[in-house]
């Protein structure tokens, strides 16, 4: 009986397995895509499932298989998904027809994992409009002016440390997100933090932890965007109850602290605060920067949670790893290094300290960043869900108009884009020169997008590119960047599901200058 039960169940799932997988043929043969056929419940996910490949990866060779193409089919285990390699349809759906497009796939559902799903990157429709307008604000010109001398402190602290350990191979990963994990705890939550010295501060402990993904944590991220009402059917938990608290607890502790002392200071929490009592002063931010509207929402104090928990992520592990693969690129093309010191050396002798009314002086620096998230793009994909009828123009020549109807998804592709030679020639070497004021005309609207497009691009990109700037100034000015035995030359990345990390780590060592 009991193997009787077990052979029904195993053929009821091969039978649905095998409908899933020509239900997802059919889905792009009726709107006459080209697409790889893929494999039964993975589709094109097979090899970055097991970790012997990264995503990002995956996507770009199917990208690659079709270079005529507009836009191909992509198969994301058992969803299909429209790639979008053609800058102006990118263009269209995520400025132009933005209205179509509002909203991102929610990759973990608000009733699976309700902290990161009620984030500002996955909230939906007019609350996401809501909290976008309540915490811009916070990433004005005005407070990055105000964040910088945190910055400036931090990234100090970092030099004093490596001043003391410059006999030694430096691990930049771990080191890059120390520094990340400080500018986090003080712009954003008050919290002075040299981890550095203390390593194993709670703020940095919980970064690690969120970041270095169980098996069980991975299999399930699988298993959710396979089968998201499994998930929520048997209550699995994809982060542990312990970031909830942690996150809710740094909240609800630090406005009591300051509501009860009276204390203001230029951060996140600040703002947050102001937003939970639904007041807001609009005029806070740079007007030509921030969408009004009439209309306030009072926030619960699980909103707010959830925007720190973004916030955190987003600021630790995104902004770090683009440090870290900035100073890897250094330490392996010394011209560039070298051309770059020259600037800050003679920046440095003209202006004294870096001050947030000079350092966009420094152009060189700008340009070493930009290909380094040219290179390795933090947003990877611009995924966005249908939420009106739409029509996609041909494919190619003598195709035939796509239409979406509401909850298709498409990827709007990055790195792809980015590492195309159609756009960017020889796009496996790093130029920062492609970035110079003589070359920069060259770069075609919608194929550079670090931190997105539209409406929906990254709220934070001016922090993150004001953090990377400070710690890459300081860093230079006081060290030579130099290759030692682990250094991995050239970078090749480490499979892995979201963060770009080099396979091997990223390993320096550092020469301290005359």
């Amino acid at each position: 009986m009991i193997i009787e039960i077990l052979i029904f169940i195993l053929t009821a799932l091969i039978v649905y397995f095998i409908y899933t997988y020509k239900r997802v043929h059919s889905y792009f043969d009726e709107r006459g895509l080209k697409y790889n056929p893929g494999l039964p419940i993975f589709g094109n996910i097979v090899r970055s499932t097991f970790l012997k490949r990264h995503f990002i990866d995956e996507i770009d060779a199917v990208y690659r298989e079709f270079p005529d193409e507009k836009y191909v089919g992509y198969i994301e285990g058992t969803t299909p998904i429209i790639l979008i390699r053609d800058p102006e349809i990118i263009k269209h759906i995520t400025v132009k027809d933005f209205d179509h497009f509002v909203n991102h796939k929610a990759f973990v559902p608000e009733d699976v994992e309700p902290l990161f799903g009620a984030s500002l990157l996955l909230m939906k429709d007019e609350k996401w409009r809501d909290m976008r307008t309540t915490l811009s604000p916070a990433f004005t010109g005005s407070k990055m002016r105000q964040l910088m001398p945190f910055m400036t402190e931090i990234s100090r602290n970092v030099i004093q440390h490596l001043k003391e350990h410059t006999t030694e191979d430096i691990d930049v990963a771990d080191l890059m997100r120390r520094y990340t994990n400080d500018v986090i705890a003080s712009s954003a939550f008050g919290y002075q933090v040299n981890s550095v010295k203390e390593k194993e501060n709670e703020f940095y402990k919980m970064g690690q932890t969120l970041f270095n993904f169980t098996a069980w944590q991975r299999f399930l991220l699988f298993l959710t965007s396979v089968f998201p009402s499994v998930i929520k059917f048997f209550g699995f938990e994809i982060f542990s109850k312990k970031y909830t608290k942690f996150f809710d607890d740094l909240v609800a502790t630090t406005m009591e602290h300051r509501e009860k002392n009276n204390i203001e200071r230029p951060d996140m929490i600040q703002l947050l605060m102001q937003a939970s009592k639904g007041n807001l002063k609009t005029e806070e931010a740079d007007k030509d920067e921030i969408e009004d509207h009439s209309k306030r929402q009072e926030w619960s104090q699980r909103d707010l949670a959830s925007q720190v928990f973004i916030f955190f992520i987003a600021g630790f592990e995104t902004s770090a790893g683009a440090l870290v693969l900035c100073i890897h690129e250094l330490a392996i093309n010394p011209h560039i290094q070298k051309k770059l010191y020259q600037e800050i050396k003679a920046f440095t002798e003209k202006n004294g300290n870096l001050t947030y009314e000079t350092i966009n002086e420094l152009k060189y620096l700008d340009c070493v960043i930009n290909e380094t998230l040219r290179r390795w793009a933090p947003a990877l994909i611009l995924d966005r869900i249908c939420s009106k009828t739409y029509e996609l123009p041909p494919s190619r020549e003598g195709g035939k108009p796509c239409k979406l109807n509401p909850g298709d998804v498409v990827y709007n592709v990055v790195n792809s884009i980015h590492l195309d030679p159609k756009h960017y020639p020889k796009p496996e070497v790093f130029d920062p020169e492609r970035f110079s004021e003589e070359r920069k005309h060259e770069i075609k609207p919608f194929t550079f997008m670090p931190f997105g497009v539209g409406p929906r691009n990254c709220i934070g990109s001016r922090f993150a590119y004001l953090e990377i700037k400070v710690l890459i100034y300081h860093l230079m000015l006081n060290f030579e960047i130099r290759k030692c035995k682990k250094t991995t030359d050239p970078i090749v990345l480490e499979p892995f599901n979201f963060n770009l990390k080099a396979l091997g780590g990223s390993w320096v060592r550092l020469e301290p200058r005359q």
